[in-house]
């Protein structure tokens, strides 16, 4: 408790002075940035960050700066309790509780310091629109006796307003499976609610910019869904940013973030000094040294116990199942062919029941307890309501459990995967590996992807039973040449401008001079990508 206390006081003590930072370069930039022209750019603030400078909070803030120092309007677009009840501030064991809205127009004034609330902005100058929430009483009339299923497919005037709340309320709730409780439909209809009130105060904010383009957080959550759609549908380009792969990184695209869609050149190959690069990187990858957004998975990685390979070697092979956080927000992408992953689990535990012979190693993702974050639906409770752990022929792998997925991975006879991206690393290790939900990388010919559920249950009793399983050459290349355009090609680097905090999801500014900022190869990327319409890679 005393040390909680005392990281309690230390991340408060940090806070304060990264703000007090940022409201300095924030007027700086005010000061220095020169009379603008043209077509604004419009950024879209509701889901990053409540009472701290989130990664995403930080790249859409030194992204808007280096617009405004090369004259480029900046139209923001910010949450000034704008919304009944928005993601971020959702207390899933009390959803009645009221909103952190203080804390949260207060931490995005600090990032607005210097910068003019807009009137009726047309043309020529940056500044800020902070939105308010009004309700829509003929909506909540509509919307007030609807069930879960309902809400779920509800539009309104033309937007589909109940999908667009659906990730969003999944990701808060930590479930895919939606309860018809109360509390539940409670929380969609101020989300639907809410979603309206975005989208006509955005509609207007529209008409009196005329942006050239809109950026967002990832597009998932509902306020970013609903801007996206209404700039969408008027034609507007929107390009949404994510955490990259890389430490202190960025991910920016035209299309959906959480997508991630590349397009590789059919002749790009990757030379000596690259190979190299991509090999150092997977050393260490598979030694568990690696992070995913701020987080340190797997610190301790150990290799197979001699109770395993005791267990092991009564079977004719093995063959691991690696799962995915069920309400992550790839997860709307990745369902194509199921429903969803456990109904794909199920699959799997009827095919694992046929094949007394095999041994499936099952494993939790390492995501799935997070603290903060921790599933409320997970392949535990799957394993444990399905009594799978009393099946012979199963191991459960925790995912608190640091064994060595890729040591199991070796000793494999194929690989099975929902959409995880151990899948792409498998293939990268000549592994062949049976994919069931859309992934990143299966815009590529990376796996084996059946297209249907008749053909994924086919396509497991087939490997099971051949005495060798064929992969084409394509897979190992094309998996190689994707992870090499998502490290180095697409993970814009801010490691220059942002570290790090004492909680290692958020991040701070560092001491910089605008005009490495400007000089920066991230910004520059962004820069073109949206002023000239180019791709948001780095060049070699």
């Amino acid at each position: 408790m005393k040390d909680l206390f005392t990281q309690r006081i230390k991340r408060g003590l940090v806070r304060r002075f990264n703000n007090f930072k940022i409201v300095n370069v924030a007027k700086q930039v005010a000061k220095q940035e020169p009379q603008p022209s043209g077509q604004p750019v419009v950024f879209f603030k509701a889901s990053t960050g409540i009472d701290d400078l989130s990664w995403n909070s930080g790249f859409h803030l030194l992204a808007s700066w280096a617009f405004r120092l090369k004259g480029i309007p900046v139209a923001y677009f910010a949450c000034n309790a704008g919304m009944s009840k928005c993601v971020l501030g959702t207390n899933r064991d009390n959803p009645h509780k009221e909103m952190p809205c203080k804390t949260c127009i207060s931490q995005s004034k600090t990032l607005y310091a210097g910068v003019e609330k807009l009137e009726g902005l047309k043309v020529g100058k940056s500044g800020v629109d902070w939105f308010s929430f009004e309700r829509n009483l003929e909506l909540q009339k509509e919307i007030q006796d609807l069930d879960i299923n309902h809400l779920s497919r509800f539009t309104y005037q033309g937007i589909p307003l109940g999908n667009l709340c659906l990730p969003g309320l999944r990701w808060i709730l930590r479930i895919h499976h939606l309860n018809d409780d109360e509390n539940t439909r409670y929380l969609l209809r101020e989300y639907i609610s809410s979603a309206w009130n975005v989208a006509q105060k955005f509609s207007k904010f529209l008409d009196e910019t005329n942006p050239r383009a809109v950026i967002v957080f990832n597009g998932q959550f509902f306020p970013e869904a609903t801007a996206r759609f209404i700039a969408q549908k008027r034609g507007i380009r929107v390009i949404t940013h994510e955490v990259g792969l890389q430490p202190a990184s960025a991910y920016f695209t035209d299309g959906e973030a959480t997508a991630y869609p590349i397009h590789i050149p059919d002749d790009f190959e990757l030379n000596e000094e690259q190979n190299k690069n991509l090999d150092d990187y997977l050393a260490k990858r598979f030694q568990g040294d690696f992070t995913m957004a701020g987080i340190k998975f797997w610190a301790d990685m150990k290799g197979l116990d001699e109770s395993f390979l005791k267990k092991a070697s009564g079977f004719k092979q093995i063959v691991p199942v690696f799962t995915n956080v069920i309400f992550d927000t790839s997860q709307p992408h990745a369902n194509t062919v199921f429903e969803d992953m456990f109904d794909w689990l199920d699959l799997v535990l009827e095919v694992i029941k046929e094949h007394q012979e095999t041994l499936f190693v099952i494993r939790a993702h390492p995501d799935e307890l997070r603290v903060r974050k921790a599933s409320r639906e997970t392949v535990a409770g799957w394993v444990e309501a399905k009594t799978v752990s009393s099946l012979p022929n199963v191991i459960f792998v925790p995912s608190n459990e640091t064994l060595s997925s890729y040591e199991l991975i070796l000793k494999s006879k194929f690989v099975m995967i929902y959409n995880s991206t151990i899948g792409l690393e498998a293939s990268i290790m000549g592994m062949p590996v049976l994919c069931a939900g859309k992934a990143r990388f299966t815009q590529y010919p990376t796996v084996f992807f059946p297209q249907t559920i008749d053909e994924v249950r086919r396509k497991m009793k087939d490997f099971l039973l051949a005495e060798k399983i064929e992969i084409p050459t394509e897979f190992k290349r094309n998996a190689r040449r994707f992870l090499y355009y998502q490290l180095y090609k697409t993970s814009l680097p801010f490691g220059e401008f942002l570290e790090p905090s004492v909680r290692t999801t958020q991040t701070r500014l560092q001491t910089f001079d605008l005009n490495v900022l400007l000089e920066s190869q991230a910004i520059k990327v962004i820069l073109e990508g949206v002023l000239n319409d180019k791709d948001f890679l780095l060049r070699e």
